[in-house]
């Protein structure tokens, strides 16, 4: 693959991750509030700015080891399936829980969503490490988003 591909398909996988995430994000501008600001939130919610920087960092490294995966001959296609599958999960937390005001669904929708990126830290490792080391990180915040997501069903 020449250099001008793998760029192009590096864009493209970034493209495609924040592609999936606007609708979630459109859906979210719409219906956030007021309901948000008069829930019951944990002393540990974080301020809202620090939302937008982790996933674009996140999103960027997501696209990185997906496309590290793509470029690597070794790759199976099902991996990349199962990383859209993901990818499409994500996006509707942000529908269940500001759209619809889902607590609980939403709650279980990040535990499916850590779900698969656990299975695809480990797809990714014996192709390439680097992409499933890039993975933790966002599995991290999947995890701070699941207990925060929890103590906000608790206390509402």
């Amino acid at each position: 693959m020449s250099l001008a591909k793998k760029i192009v398909s590096l864009l493209i996988f970034i493209f495609l991750a924040f592609g999936a995430s606007a609708w979630g994000s459109y859906v979210t501008n719409l219906y956030k509030e007021p309901w948000y600001s008069m829930i019951s939130k944990p002393s540990f919610n974080p301020p809202e700015w620090v939302f937008a920087p982790v996933w674009i960092t996140l999103y960027i490294a997501m696209s990185v080891a997906i496309w590290l995966i793509w470029i690597n001959p070794q790759r199976k296609e099902k991996i990349i399936y199962i990383y859209f599958i993901h990818l499409l999960i994500n996006g509707s937390w942000s529908i269940f829980f500001f759209g619809l005001h889902l607590i609980l669904a939403s709650l279980i929708v990040i535990g499916i969503i850590i779900f698969f990126v656990v299975w695809l830290i480990k797809l990714y490792y014996p192709i390439n490490k680097l992409s499933s080391f890039l993975m933790f990180p966002y599995l991290m915040w999947l995890s701070y988003a699941f207990v925060l997501n929890f103590y906000i069903f608790i206390l509402n």
